[in-house]
């Protein structure tokens, strides 16, 4: 059998490869606030970013406005 990657336990079907809901929002947790990162060969150049982050802004908009019809 398969242990959980959090806390070592038997995994279970509903939260495979977790044991637990509680470890599934853990490692989600590690996700969300950088704990685990992929790697990359290079760093984003600051245009780069620049465009990243005009698209998040552009997609947070219009998901506001798709909401008010």
């Amino acid at each position: 059998m398969a242990h959980c990657p959090t806390c070592k336990k038997e995994t279970v079907q509903k939260y495979r490869p977790f044991c637990s809901k509680r470890c599934a929002d853990i490692d989600l947790g590690q996700w969300m606030s950088g704990g685990y990162a992929l790697p990359s060969e290079e760093p984003l150049g600051e245009h780069e970013v620049e465009q990243v982050i005009q698209h998040a802004q552009e997609t947070l908009i219009n998901d506001g406005n798709d909401t008010l019809h």
